[in-house]
């Protein structure tokens, strides 16, 4: 097995995109898996496995700087993880029966209308703004209280229940299959639909997100041990030598970076995001 240094550049890329991921809860599997398989053309099941490993130690390394943050509902978060996790071990399981192009045409429509949502949620919270007795009154019927390190207070209710259990659901198997999915359902549910502030939910969906991951790899690490050859085995490792580091880096400076920009700034910045992805990843189906 020979290491080479042929995909140096992926630890600058890698840098970068788990900043982006940590800062605005997006997975980073949303950018690594288009970019291993269009980028570097390589299989999907191989690129997906890569993308999840890449994400499973970015998010780890995202998780603790939000954990000594202190902005993490740990209560809501496990309550999420009972419908991720067993989800995102059928996704794993049943992912190869549906093809993919199918799996990333849904996705990359449903990524583009969540984009849309957010983008909408934030005009209507501008209105809302003006009007001081409903802020008001809204603040005085909250279910859920966060104080964050530094003695922040974050009040907040977690709406409609029964939808993020949905979406925790259908992202955990998304994730589970193509290896996206959950982090952005999750952004749509507690930001759009709840008004859960951002850091609150960036760092909790981060949480569900890694222990998911976590189970849903098990599965594709598998794969690449016991059925994988020797040629894509040396590629993953000299791929993934220079992935890891740069997110595990990236992955502590996103939280801090969220910590400087305004909320405002990132729910426009997120759903500008969600619809760019998904544009990106309908146009590589057709061109292809």
């Amino acid at each position: 097995m020979e290491l080479t240094f042929e995909y140096w550049f992926m630890l600058p890329l890698s840098i970068l995109i788990a900043t982006i991921a940590m800062s605005s809860g997006i997975g980073g599997a949303v950018f690594f898996s288009p970019l291993l398989m269009i980028g570097l053309r390589l299989e999907p099941g191989t690129a997906i496995g890569i993308a999840l490993a890449t994400e499973l130690f970015g998010f780890s390394s995202g998780l603790y700087a939000y954990a000594k943050a202190k902005l993490i509902d740990y209560k809501l978060g496990t309550k999420l993880l009972l419908f991720s996790i067993p989800f995102a071990v059928l996704g794993t399981i049943y992912g190869k029966e549906v093809p993919p192009d199918i799996l990333k045409t849904i996705f990359a429509t449903g990524i583009v209308f969540i984009g849309y949502q957010l983008y909408t949620s934030w005009r209507a919270e501008e209105q809302e703004k003006a009007e001081q007795a409903n802020k008001e009154e809204f603040e005085a019927s909250f279910e859920s209280e966060l104080t964050d390190r530094e003695g922040k207070v974050y009040r907040y209710t977690v709406c409609n229940k029964g939808m993020g259990r949905m979406f925790a659901s259908i992202g955990g198997a998304f994730l589970g299959m193509i290896s996206v999915g959950l982090a952005e359902l999750q952004e749509y549910h507690l930001v759009a639909k709840c008004k859960v502030p951002t850091p609150v939910a960036v760092a909790t969906s981060i949480f569900v997100v890694v222990i998911t991951v976590l189970v849903a790899s098990i599965g594709h690490f598998y794969e690449f041990i016991f059925h994988s050859s020797q040629e894509t085995l040396t590629q993953v490792l000299n791929v993934i030598i220079f992935s890891i580091p740069g997110v595990v880096i990236g992955g502590q400076i996103g939280p801090k970076l969220q910590k400087m920009i305004p909320a405002d700034i990132m729910k426009v910045s997120i759903s500008i995001l969600f619809v760019a992805i998904g544009i990106f990843m309908l146009t590589t189906l057709i061109i292809k």
